[in-house]
């Protein structure tokens, strides 16, 4: 590589960069129209999707200088939104987790974050969504080589023709792997229906888990009441299991049903879909109901697993 292509490559990388954090609002006072910098948004959400990491694990990975997290840190403690744990295994760590107001703080930016993004994916084609998504995780993948591979999928809101493919492909893999009949296939669709009818944008989620422009998994969270939610439809295509997907899935909802306010999260399923139970087990559910029934052609036990939240 010559000189001249060296620094044509640097200039490129420079304006995207000057390009990027504008269209982000990097360059904003504060981010997500809140008083918190896009540091602090970045901290407040890695306590909300980790289970009470240490500061120099925080430190690490989010490469910031320990001086200015502690800083940091601290002034989240002054507002009550930060509770330090001590370590029983090291006295001289503290485990780190959000209070409740924490929690409550961060749920609007979260919401708002999300709100961002969708507004500036609708302002494209499905196509040039499709290609801008790709070139992210192409970026990812290259400056990401020497830590963790990213996941091979995607986690996207539902687009034109998802909710169809989610009542096909429960009906269809179902069918398959457990013998279920159309019944099954039409509380499916009547479950789709109800959520799309019914959609209340701030407490309600769907997930759609997309790998080289294929769906490959998917997931509902549903309000019942104020105060409790319901994990529905979880779905892992056989091609995309074993990878850390349906944890994904999973975790996605009880996150997302924390910060929405929910007090409990329930679900309801059969005995015998092993790998789901293993997975919402794995999550902190608990069993708390089982019933004998005859559904989908079949002599089934319905079982209904809550979460505390």
């Amino acid at each position: 590589m010559t000189l001249r292509t060296l620094e044509q490559r640097v200039a490129a990388a420079r304006r995207f960069n000057r390009f990027y954090t504008r269209t982000i609002g990097v360059l904003r006072e504060g981010a997500y129209r809140s008083p918190f910098s896009l540091t602090q948004v970045r901290v407040l959400y890695e306590l909300a999707h980790r289970e009470q990491p240490t500061a120099s694990e925080l430190g690490r990975d989010l490469g910031l200088d320990a001086g200015y997290l502690s800083r940091i840190l601290r002034g989240f403690e002054k507002r009550g939104l930060v509770v330090k744990t001590r370590s029983a295994a090291d006295g001289r760590q503290s485990h780190l987790g959000l209070t409740a107001p924490g929690r409550k703080a961060f749920a609007p930016l979260d919401v708002r974050s999300n709100e961002e993004i969708a507004a500036l994916l609708a302002g494209l084609a499905a196509t040039d969504q499709g290609r801008l998504i790709a070139a992210m995780e192409t970026i990812e993948q290259v400056l990401g080589k020497r830590g963790d591979p990213p996941p091979d999928y995607v986690l996207r809101p539902p687009q034109p023709g998802d909710l169809g493919w989610v009542v096909h492909r429960h009906g269809a893999l179902y069918a398959e792997e457990y013998g279920y009949d159309e019944d099954f296939e039409a509380l499916v669709a009547e479950i789709v229906a109800h959520f799309v009818q019914h959609y209340d944008r701030k407490r309600e989620r769907c997930w759609i888990a997309e790998r080289d422009g294929e769906s490959v998994g998917c997931v509902l969270l549903v309000k019942k009441s104020r105060s409790l939610a319901q994990l529905r439809l979880l779905l892992v295509e056989p091609t995309a299991r074993g990878g850390g997907l349906g944890t994904r899935l999973v975790r996605e909802c009880v996150r997302f049903a924390r910060d929405a306010g929910y007090r409990k999260l329930l679900l309801w399923t059969q005995s015998e879909l092993r790998a789901a139970r293993r997975l919402y087990e794995a999550a902190g559910f608990h069993l708390t109901h089982q019933e004998h029934h005859h559904s989908f052609g079949k002599d089934l036990v319905a079982e209904t697993w809550e979460l505390e939240l």
